[in-house]
């Protein structure tokens, strides 16, 4: 876990915030007017709230941007008597919605924050008022998922590897040294802009794994994908109704090794076939490092156009 206050040479100059309603200390970001729209960002595997910190800084003046960091992740606790499965992390998610009260959401979704924030979205189409999808699945009781999965599986160096070391026996020594291998991790899921590295980015995404007690999150997502383990919510028709009327963004990018546009832009266009979709080309798996301002830009575009 991150220290509090530790902001990474001035690049993540947001002040934390943290919530026991999930039954750990789970740490959100929570930037701009409390009377402001609600954008709620939801990182994925193996990322943090740092992801989003210049879409924090472009949305917080008009916005309420907030950020939590799903547990084993980032400045979030790792409890040690805990799952770490899909299901689990809705059940924190949604009780941290909850105690904030949060109405009106806008959700900004990256890799397993996608099917994590559908699931919120399954339990509460109500408190949903967009969905912006970025390089994250939108699974939402549509029939075919585990086609898609398995299909992309085939073809996804990332998940290649997860079942490979699921299979003899080392997948939990490898992502238990996550601290120490985050950069390979990272490429090899796809990530391209190199000249973003330095000393303060690599902290930021190592930090939260420095020990393999730490790791838990990163190993238990894994894990999940290859037990199977991974229950993604089902919503009930009116559910589904409520959320197809929503105003969509997808944005993906193109060079995404793990999650393939092939595979999962039609997944999000089958469930909002009215949606604007932007193909980011050169731009990977974690577009909000390799195209921040683009990335930045369609959002607050899309957010000012639906207002």
């Amino acid at each position: 876990m991150i220290p509090a206050g530790l902001d990474f040479d001035g690049s993540f100059p947001y002040a934390p915030h943290f919530s026991n309603a999930p039954g750990f200390r789970m740490h959100y970001v929570d930037e701009g007017p409390r009377d402001g729209e609600v954008v709620l960002c939801l990182h994925g595997e193996p990322t943090w709230g740092y992801l989003f910190r210049h879409l924090i800084g472009t949305l917080r003046g008009r916005y309420r941007v907030v950020v939590p960091d799903h547990m084993g992740f980032g400045k979030s606790e790792t409890p040690q008597d805990r799952s770490y499965w899909l299901q689990d992390h809705i059940d924190n998610l949604e009780r941290l919605v909850l105690e904030l009260d949060l109405r009106g959401i806008t959700l900004v979704m990256h890799d397993f924050g996608g099917p994590a924030g559908m699931g919120l979205a399954a339990r509460h189409p109500d408190r949903i008022r967009r969905v912006v999808s970025v390089n994250g699945p939108t699974p939402f009781g549509q029939s075919g998922l585990r086609e898609i999965l398995v299909a992309n599986a085939q073809a996804a160096p990332w998940f290649q590897w997860i079942l490979k070391a699921a299979g003899d026996g080392s997948l939990e020594q490898v992502l238990g040294q996550l601290g120490y291998n985050i950069l390979s991790t990272l490429k090899l899921n796809g990530f391209e802009n190199h000249a973003v590295i330095s000393d303060a980015w690599l902290q930021a995404y190592g930090l939260p794994f420095a020990t393999p007690a730490e790791c838990l999150g990163a190993i238990g997502w894994a894990r999940g994908f290859a037990d199977g383990a991974h229950s993604f919510e089902t919503p009930d028709a009116a559910a589904v109704q409520a959320i197809r009327a929503r105003p969509a963004l997808g944005i993906w990018g193109m060079a995404d090794r793990t999650l393939q546009a092939e595979h999962f832009l039609p997944q999000f266009s089958g469930l909002f076939p009215a949606a604007e979709v932007h193909r980011l080309e050169g731009a990977g798996h974690y577009c909000f490092e390799d195209a921040p301002e683009r990335v930045s830009e369609l959002i607050s575009g899309f957010l000012d156009r639906t207002s």
